[in-house]
């Protein structure tokens, strides 16, 4: 079957655990053995990809309002259905922004336009889980990452 698009390929590595391979020939293992947890679990590479897929878009947002961003990061919980398919039912992001003079409308118009417009994985995921913004600003000291 070939859709003319790239292809992820997932191999089964035996014992639990499976190599992705990424359309980008990137290869990364998964544990599906939750008690041991040696790689990360195919639910937690989802966590992932939505904090980095919105991360990437409000750094670049800021970066081009010449935002001074001296440290960033995005906090991802999911809350999963208890029956299955157990799904994300609800995900929830933390942006944490430090910098200076970043205005907070800025930094909530970054993450509005990531979460509307920009973010293919939130607008992937949105039919079936609610995802729920919310972020904390910190003004860096003026002598920091100098």
């Amino acid at each position: 079957m070939n859709f003319g698009h790239p292809k992820a390929t997932v191999l089964f590595a035996g014992n639990d655990l499976f190599i992705g391979i990424t359309p980008s020939q990137n290869s990364l293992t998964m544990d599906t053995n939750s008690q041991r947890a040696i790689a990360p679990s195919p639910m937690e590479l989802l966590l992932v990809a939505l904090g980095s897929c919105t991360a990437v878009d409000v750094i670049g947002i800021l970066a081009k309002k010449r935002a001074d961003v001296t440290e960033y990061r995005v906090e991802v919980r999911g809350e999963r259905r208890d029956d299955h398919p157990r799904s994300y039912q609800k995900m929830e992001l933390h942006h944490i922004v430090r910098g200076r003079n970043i205005s907070e409308r800025s930094l909530k118009h970054a993450i509005e336009l990531s979460e509307s417009k920009y973010c293919s994985v939130a607008a992937t995921l949105r039919p079936t889980a609610e995802i729920v913004s919310s972020y904390e600003l910190i003004e860096a000291e003026a002598r920091e990452n100098q």
